[in-house]
């Protein structure tokens, strides 16, 4: 099948002052061109896959901020705007004052036949969550499910569209959405109320949302898969592991929660007594993670995948993927096709599988602002094997100094984001490293949620047993939640206290003056 690509490029080439649209249309790349970046004070530059260039040697100035944005729509809250009728999205930069001192005009791109290589998926009725980096087509997906499941399989479509991101701006939707209708939502924190707006008063068949990211938006996506419309969205993370970490998202996956087992069902599974499970049947039936645009992974049983990883099994996806003549491969079950991040979330005195080939798991650091040369050392010395990695999406640990940590940088922020355990020692000294490196002496993997409840549940006894209060270690806030739930379940109170990244839970058996703010 024949990929067919619209991007309305004359429309977005206008929008830019002479000079501009001059120098970009003697560019024998042009119908590669993914955005023109416009910074007041700096030279105007294009970029392509690959690489950038210099559009002319001056400077950017107001003016010319000012003739684009004069012929661009309105910027919402978001600061995002666009051209009527197109795709294409321009973001701006804005000073303290309010006045735009930069702009991103970012070329959008209708895409026919993309998703033939989850077709299948799409007109099997499930509820379909995707997910993948920035950037990487996860809209122009979305755009291409809307039209094939409102025109060939005539259903009622509804797209929750916020900032216009999939049909384009104006009150007009953009033909590659085909008969589906399209819902604007005014501001981006009413998206989900609009959700639950189109399901009560549109009666669809199918909703299409764009980007889930808070806990509002996850629990409108739970009630909209619960009344029995499909669902198609997606979210913020990489991989479905990704999810089971980030507590505000993985309600969309049925959610985590820590379970005390009773003495003889610890023993029938092999386990510790406090164990991770999932809280309920997954929104989503579906994952698909987006490795590239013509290659994919596929979770196609959600609730039996993340019952694997809280307990220590790794299942691993079907790869599809597209060849040069538009052919849809498979490739069902080899592990060593996905790459690892280390097992999560295990029950206590389950131990993970081991890799394919290897003995010793080489525990994978990201280092960011902590000497490379000491933590080798700290390594070395303690016989621990280490590999230090160079990007946050092949890290399963990021580890920091407590000043980085405290001005809070965008890949600490990604880190978090995305669900990558981030540890913060006190300063680059021989032992401090070794202490952060013996928490995960003899894991076989990183596991940071399960050594805390097993803190967790040493304190409880140590409560119980002398009915005094005692702290834990800091912990985030995902991990101080369970670790509340915890308490809950021993019949004990718990609170939080301290600032990020030191805040941690205390637990009592007395009810606290301070109730916990992250239960």
């Amino acid at each position: 099948m024949q990929l067919r690509i619209t991007d309305d490029l004359g429309a977005l080439l206008a929008t830019l002052p002479p000079h501009l649209r001059a120098a970009l249309e003697e560019s024998e790349e042009l119908s590669d061109l993914l955005e023109v970046v416009l910074d007041l004070g700096r030279l105007p530059s294009a970029r392509f896959p690959g690489h950038e260039i210099c559009l002319g040697t001056e400077e950017v100035s107001h003016a010319d901020l000012e003739y684009v944005v004069a012929r661009i729509g309105h910027f919402g809250d978001d600061n995002r705007a666009g051209i009527e009728r197109t795709l294409h999205r321009i973001s701006a930069f804005r000073s303290r004052s309010g006045r735009i001192v930069g702009l991103t005009c970012r070329v959008g791109r209708a895409v026919y036949g993309t998703i033939n290589i989850i077709e299948d998926l799409v007109r099997s009725d499930k509820s379909l969550l995707l997910l993948g980096r920035p950037g990487v087509g996860k809209t122009t997906v979305l755009r291409e499910v809307a039209r094939v499941l409102a025109d060939d399989a005539r259903k009622r479509v509804i797209i929750v569209d916020t900032s216009n991101e999939i049909a384009g701006d104006g009150d007009i939707p953009h033909s590659a959405i085909g008969s589906a209708r399209r819902m604007q939502v005014r501001s981006p924190n009413l998206q989900h109320a609009v959700m639950i707006e189109a399901v009560e008063n549109h009666m669809p068949e199918v909703i299409v949302i764009d980007e889930i990211g808070t806990e509002l938006e996850a629990v409108a996506a739970r009630t909209i898969a619960e009344r029995g419309v499909q669902l198609v969205g997606t979210a913020h993370g990489n991989t479905l592991d990704n999810l089971v970490l980030n507590p505000t998202l993985s309600d969309l996956i049925g959610g985590i929660q820590a379970v005390t087992l009773g003495d003889e069902e610890a023993r029938r599974r092999g386990t510790q007594k406090t164990v991770l499970e999932r809280k309920a049947p997954p929104t989503f039936d579906i994952i698909v993670e987006i490795q590239g645009f013509d290659r994919v992974a596929v979770h196609d049983n959600v609730a039996e995948t993340v019952d694997a990883l809280l307990r220590g099994r790794r299942m691993a996806p079907e790869l599809r993927w597209r060849d040069e003549e538009g052919n849809v491969h498979r490739e069902a079950g080899r592990a060593a096709a996905m790459p690892s991040r280390g097992t999560i979330a295990r029950g206590r005195g389950e131990r993970a599988e081991p890799s394919e080939g290897s003995q010793d798991h080489a525990l994978r650091l990201l280092s960011f602002g902590v000497h490379r040369n000491g933590l080798e050392r700290a390594a070395h010395e303690l016989h621990i094997p280490i590999a230090i990695v160079e990007s946050l999406q092949d890290a399963e640990v990021l580890v920091t100094s407590r000043a980085f940590y405290r001005r809070k940088p965008p890949i600490i922020r990604s880190a978090e984001g995305a669900g990558v355990p981030v540890y913060v020692v006190k300063s680059s000294a021989l032992p401090q490293l070794e202490q952060f490196l013996m928490t995960f002496r003899g894991a076989g993997s990183v596991d940071p949620v399960q050594q805390a409840l097993q803190e967790t549940e040493v304190v409880i006894q140590r409560v119980l047993e002398q009915d005094s209060a005692l702290e834990l270690a800091p912990q985030n806030a995902y991990v101080r939640r369970l670790q509340h739930q915890l308490a809950e379940e021993y019949q004990l109170y718990s609170f939080s206290r301290g600032r990020e990244p030191y805040r941690s839970v205390t637990i009592q058996r007395t009810r606290p003056q301070e109730e916990p703010d992250d239960p």
